[in-house]
């Protein structure tokens, strides 16, 4: 006899193969369609394609497939907080309800896990009492060094919806910066064509970032930026490109600053200071507090 699964609501409109590994068994691309190739997996007594949407009520039937196996299925290692660690965590939070969450995540602590970080956000708030009986959804990220306001949805729905205000550029967010030498333009617009790589594939990437500088020296600048696009290291490689480094950025800090060790930090001084969207004509706006690391530095050097 198969086994017989209704589609709930949150895997609506959902590919039949993302919905198999995520409620079924995590199998290689290939492997699933191999399966539906053989017939193992019809949706309302019908055999669908791989890319086929399910719609919430759709009946999924699976038949004996114990025999398909990944040839060498990798060992997923999930970190485990301490209750220490669990209990701090109620000190960040900045909204709780039953859609989605939103933090001030720490500095140092990666969204999810990695081959180089298993501790994670991700991890941590499964174990929380915020997500019981809830699946935390990522639905953008800051790098590991950095700090500051993080949303995360309870559900599909809200994922879907958070990861369409954030295409079509409904999501405002601010950063704040603290930098080496002084930017010369109180106000600006950093217009660049920044270039990744995949494999030897070469992608380049329209990246665009209002900024107004708060406080400068003749040292440092303190700086407010609004990210328009949202490219990988964005506001990292705009400011190493008009020769103004994040402090601490380890990564575009030392072509430009290789004499001045002394004065580099170990936290990386960009912070996700504002973020602020509507939903259903209800305004949304939250605003994380810095580290102390990041005001002392402030009140010492301006």
């Amino acid at each position: 006899m198969p086994q017989t699964y209704n589609v709930e609501k949150d895997y609506s409109n959902t590919r039949l193969d993302r919905w198999f590994k995520l409620k079924i068994k995590d199998l290689p691309q290939s492997l699933i369609e191999k399966i539906i190739r053989l017939n193992k997996i019809k949706v309302n007594k019908k055999k669908q394609k791989s890319s086929y949407r399910l719609q919430e009520g759709d009946i999924v039937e699976i038949h004996n497939i114990s025999k398909f196996k990944p040839k060498s299925p990798n060992k997923i290692l999930k970190y485990k907080p301490s209750q220490k660690e669990l209990s701090n965590y109620n000190k960040i939070i900045l909204e709780n309800n039953e859609n989605f969450i939103v933090i001030n995540k720490p500095a140092g602590v990666a969204v999810q896990s990695g081959t180089r970080s298993l501790k994670n956000i991700i991890d941590i708030l499964k174990e929380s009492k915020y997500f019981n009986d809830q699946k935390p959804y990522i639905v953008h990220r800051l790098d590991k060094e950095t700090s500051g306001v993080l949303i995360i949805a309870k559900n599909r729905s809200y994922a879907q919806l958070f990861t369409s205000l954030f295409r079509i550029r409904k999501i405002h967010k601010t950063y704040l910066a603290l930098t080496f030498g002084k930017i010369q333009k109180v106000k600006n617009t950093l217009k660049d064509n920044l270039i990744y790589y995949e494999g030897k594939k070469k992608i380049t990437q329209k990246a665009v970032t209002h900024y107004k500088v708060l406080k400068n020296s003749e040292k440092y600048s303190f700086v407010e930026l609004n990210p328009i696009t949202g490219r990988k290291h964005q506001l990292r490689r705009q400011l190493y490109n008009i020769g103004n480094p994040i402090i601490g950025d380890n990564k575009y800090y030392f072509s430009i600053n290789r004499k001045n060790r002394d004065i580099k930090k170990k936290s990386l001084m960009l912070h996700a200071y504002k973020i602020k969207f509507m939903i259903n004509n209800v305004q949304y706006n939250f605003k994380a507090s810095y580290s102390n690391l990041f005001e002392e530095f402030i009140k010492k050097n301006f």
